[in-house]
């Protein structure tokens, strides 16, 4: 199923053809000579026929390869021998991952590679995968069994294609243009929610990609039922004409089908709809292109930094009202990448702490009474590793357990900014967790959320008070502050309550 050309140009491809397995919910395009010069002609036009055995087709507006930045690197791609290793080691999440992203051309080395592989190594992946209820269910399966099992499990969900479901409504029935440019958005906003993020990975990097194909190909649908349309009500140009304006700040996608329409019928008007030069999948496949030619020191690392990334486009592009098509993606990875370089929990506390020292380091007693940039840079650092923690942990199943011992680390330490921070990243991740971790019980109406935080730390997370617990121990045990019950405490009793903060900066 995959394919990939590295290295090569991507821009001259045959157009694009369904995928064999969607082909059956797929209906044939119809090819259009757009040779119409002027609106007054359309009435002339004899009626657009093919001869009896051979089937309409149209002209696939979108093609994969223009869609994603040409990908070049000066030499093979290294990630698919490590993926060959990868599948003959020891490491389940690892496996997981390989099979999951499938960066390699014969689809069927995982498949094989497993096969060969010993019952022993091949119970403990299974085993990793399955629940303990399970495990009475699935203990019957044969070896063979087992390695389909952990291929279903670690693969991505089977695509479900859903056809472009907006059509042009009868003239005298539509809405206005705005409304329909709306519409339009929130079609191809759905669309996008069907890509899978695995997918566009693939893509960027050369292979086949199932979803993203298929989603180019419904925005080629929403430019038949448009083309159609016009040919049929060509009163209702003007109010298109319109829609089109509306659209050049929303999908990419859904303002070149309507512009390619618009100039099928009125090749003229290119001067006042010019296409967008940048490639639609750009935003994203640029930073996935640029963070494999950079080369991290392992493909197992550079997955897991992918699967964090999935859950960051998940949030920013899909999980949002608005989509912004033109904002680049945020690539960046820092507590990732120290958590990636450390050799222990307590070596990642002193990463952190060391960082946080720095950041520390300009902070003075006029910058918080006046509550400056220095400031703000340092609650906005606070947020972001929040946000970071809960990403990595939604990521990579094994970090939340190491991030325990780290948090015990950092409490040793006084590092209460990176402590909190972590602590309230865990607290989110056990809360978006519950429900599938089957952790959560109602009692009396209460949800019980998983134990996530070391014991000894729960008194940091009481925000009774404004942090009453956390202030009380701060007095006693100062240190890198958790800077803003402290800020709000000044607000309300005067700078006297910043007293802990200044003392522990004076030394």
């Amino acid at each position: 199923m995959h394919s990939i050309s590295v290295g090569s140009e991507r821009g001259s491809v045959e157009p694009l053809a369904p995928p064999a397995s969607l082909t059956a919910s797929y209906s044939p395009f119809r090819s259009l000579s757009p040779t119409r010069t002027a609106m007054s002609q359309l009435d002339a036009l004899p009626a657009r026929s093919a001869p009896p055995d051979l089937p309409q087709s149209y002209q696939a507006i979108f093609q994969i390869a223009s869609e994603f930045p040409r990908f070049v690197v000066p030499y093979y791609p290294w990630w698919e021998d490590e993926a060959t290793t990868v599948l003959w080691a020891f490491k389940n999440l690892d496996i997981r991952l390989v099979i999951r992203y499938g960066l390699f051309r014969d689809e069927n080395l995982p498949r094989s590679s497993l096969l060969s592989r010993n019952v022993d190594a091949i119970d403990a992946v299974f085993v990793a995968l399955t629940e303990p209820r399970e495990h009475q269910l699935l203990g019957h399966l044969s070896h063979m069994q087992r390695v389909e099992e952990i291929l279903r499990r670690s693969g991505t969900p089977p695509f479900q294609p859903v056809p472009w479901s907006w059509l042009p409504q009868l003239p005298g029935h539509s809405p206005d243009a705005r409304t329909i440019a709306q519409a339009i958005e929130a079609e191809s906003h759905f669309q996008l929610s069907k890509v899978a993020f695995e997918d566009i990975v693939r893509a960027s990097l050369g292979y086949t990609a199932t979803s993203v194909e298929w989603f180019l190909m419904q925005h080629t649908a929403l430019y038949i039922h448009l083309l159609d349309h016009l040919h049929m009500y060509p009163d209702d140009l003007p109010t298109y004409v319109e829609v089109e304006k509306h659209l050049q700040t929303k999908s990419p996608f859904a303002h070149r089908a309507v512009v390619q329409c618009l100039l099928a019928i009125r090749p003229e008007a290119a001067a006042d709809m010019p296409l967008p030069s940048t490639r639609g999948f750009e935003f994203v496949a640029g930073p996935i292109q640029q963070l494999f030619q950079d080369r991290p020191e392992s493909l197992t690392n550079m997955l897991k930094i992918c699967n964090v990334f999935a859950v960051r486009y998940r949030r920013q592009y899909i999980n949002t009202a608005k989509v912004p098509w033109n904002m680049t993606f945020d690539a960046s990875y820092p507590f990732l990448e120290d958590y990636l370089g450390s050799s222990s929990p307590s070596d990642l506390a002193r990463t952190l702490t060391s960082l946080d020292k720095g950041d520390f380091a300009s902070l003075s007693r006029q910058s918080i009474v006046a509550q400056d940039e220095i400031v703000k840079d340092l609650l906005e650092s606070w947020q972001v590793l929040t946000v970071s923690v809960w990403e990595c942990c939604s990521a990579i199943p094994d970090l939340p357990a190491y991030l325990r011992e780290c948090a015990k680390s950092l409490l040793q330490l006084h590092n209460y900014h990176s402590l909190t921070a972590i602590l309230n990243g865990l607290h989110k991740y056990a809360i978006s967790t519950a429900r599938s971790r089957g952790l959560n019980t109602t009692v009396g109406g209460m949800v019980v959320l998983d134990p996530i935080l070391p014991p000894e730390t729960n008194f940091l997370c009481d925000a009774s008070h404004n942090y009453a617990a956390y202030r009380h121990h701060y007095n006693d045990y100062p240190g890198l502050p958790f800077l803003l019950p402290h800020l709000r405490d000044a607000q309300q009793n005067g700078d006297l309550a910043l007293q802990p903060i200044f003392r522990f900066l004076q030394k």
